[in-house]
């Protein structure tokens, strides 16, 4: 491959990368959805440790460093929480 297809498969791989947050973040947003009907917390921490350490495992699993990975997904959570807390009001 040279150079442009490179960057052309780069470019495909953003793309993707994208709508799974897109995908990811509707689905956090139908999770948010049920919490508030049940009346329950923004916060779960057991869940957010075990996405953690899902996380880590898939981060292994592909050979990419885990800690990385992990950074992703912290930011992810972080930014539904705020979501979730803007849209309830809390």
């Amino acid at each position: 491959m040279d150079l442009d297809e490179l960057r052309e498969e780069i470019e495909e791989i953003d793309r993707d990368i994208v709508e799974l947050i897109a995908r990811r973040t509707y689905v956090a947003d139908a999770v948010a959805r049920v919490k508030e009907d049940r009346d329950m917390a923004t916060t779960d921490e057991e869940q957010e440790a075990a996405v953690m350490e899902r996380a880590g495992r898939n981060a292994e699993r592909f050979d990419v460093d885990a800690n990385l990975v992990k950074a992703i997904f912290r930011l992810l959570i972080e930014l539904n929480k705020i979501e979730q807390r803007s849209e309830r009001g809390d």
